[in-house]
């Protein structure tokens, strides 16, 4: 194979883009067809995309069809495990937009079908893993620059909506059509970049969601989260869509100083002398160890984004190139995220791994229960992945 034949399911806002991508940027890939349920988005292909590029109205006929070689799903968060499982069992290489899913239930199942076909590749688009800010970041913690992780804080609060953005669709920040507010929709790539930098999962989690708070929605738009790891270390997660000005500042210390990474830097406080060693042998009362303010140099730019995930997925397939954003890790943040709704839910702690059949349980409750599921159930279709 020299060139990856590409279909993408979905073609609202983000399977558009891709598709443009598709045909001009990723040296080895070649969009070959798109598949939707909806008549205009199939209409809009054939006004902008060449004739070459065949159209599909539902995911089986793609599937059965034979003419690509790898899918893109980009369709709503609850299709993401069930398209992906179907395009695995039909032997397609399967990249997926984040989030992994809704409930880690149905992620554990699309992930123990990947492991059943190890012919094929299987990605995510966590395309903030290209990013040199945050690579950069893991590769100071992973090579024990830091030592060992103390203290990890986010606070990500740059996420302002208003009322209008809700009201733009009857699926926004709804149970039935999200699946959730601003932990599903606006911070998977935060939650799998915690994460994957520091290389840390908690052992469990106690989190207050506020679930609309600042507008009239049903999910949660404001979140403190606790969690603490099996090291003993802790950390801090707070979000919101509801505040202006926002903040995003990632704060990790360990024994040899603290990172911070904000406004598009990376500073790193560095200890001359790591504070286990400093505290066992300083014998003159008030003191501290002394510190270094470096400032890390960074590659300039956000890095080739979702180009980046695509390229890096092709060369995957065509060379064996490793996978930057393995599909199966998409199950991370995403156990993050549960974890919070559970702990809001039953007021207490959750351990992970989390209960899956119990959140759930508790998540198909909220949908029944939901004064906005009509609405949302009337709206949910394959054409409506958008930006968030």
């Amino acid at each position: 194979m020299s060139t990856v034949r590409y279909g993408i399911i979905g073609i609202g806002n983000m399977g558009r883009a891709h598709a443009i991508n598709l045909l001009s940027e990723i040296k080895g890939a070649e969009l070959a067809a798109v598949c939707d349920i909806s008549p205009e988005r199939l209409e809009w292909a054939g006004e902008h995309l060449p004739e070459t590029v065949k159209h599909y109205s539902t995911p089986a006929e793609l599937f059965a069809a034979k003419t690509v070689d790898a899918v893109l799903i980009a369709t709503p968060h609850y299709d993401h495990p069930t398209l992906a499982i179907e395009a695995l069992n039909a032997g397609y290489h399967t990249l997926i937009e984040k989030p992994a899913g809704v409930y880690t239930k149905a992620v554990q199942e699309m992930n123990e079908t990947a492991a059943a076909h190890p012919e094929l590749k299987f990605g995510i688009m966590y395309n903030q893993r290209t990013n040199p800010l945050y690579q950069k970041l893991r590769d100071l913690i992973q090579s024990g620059e830091l030592g060992e992780i103390r203290r990890t804080n986010w606070i990500i609060t740059d996420w302002y909506r208003t009322q209008s953005y809700y009201n733009s669709g009857g699926w926004r920040a709804t149970w039935g059509g999200e699946g959730g507010g601003v932990l599903l929709n606006q911070d998977p790539h935060q939650l799998d970049l915690w994460q994957w930098t520091t290389g840390m999962m908690p052992k469990r989690v106690r989190a207050f969601c506020h679930f609309g708070k600042y507008r009239n929605i049903e999910v949660e738009d404001d979140v403190t989260a606790y969690v603490e790891y099996e090291n003993g270390a802790t950390g801090l997660f707070i979000t919101t869509t509801g505040e202006a000005p926002g903040t995003n500042r990632f704060e990790i210390t360990g024994d040899n100083g603290k990172i911070v990474v904000e406004n598009g830097s990376l500073t790193f406080w560095r200890l001359r002398t790591p504070e286990p060693k400093f505290n066992a042998e300083y014998e003159e009362g008030f003191g501290a160890p002394e510190s270094w303010k470096c400032e890390i140099p960074v590659e300039p730019g956000g890095g080739d984004q979702h180009n980046g995930i695509l390229r890096n997925f092709t060369r995957a397939i065509l060379h064996d190139e490793p996978l930057l954003a393995p599909g199966e890790e998409g199950i991370r943040g995403l156990t993050l995220s549960n974890a919070m709704y559970l702990s809001s839910w039953t007021d207490n702690w959750v351990d992970l791994p989390i209960d899956a059949e119990l959140f759930h349980k508790k998540l198909t409750e909220k949908i029944e229960s939901s004064t906005f599921q009509k609405a949302a159930a009337g709206n949910k279709t394959l054409d409506v992945k958008g930006t968030h």
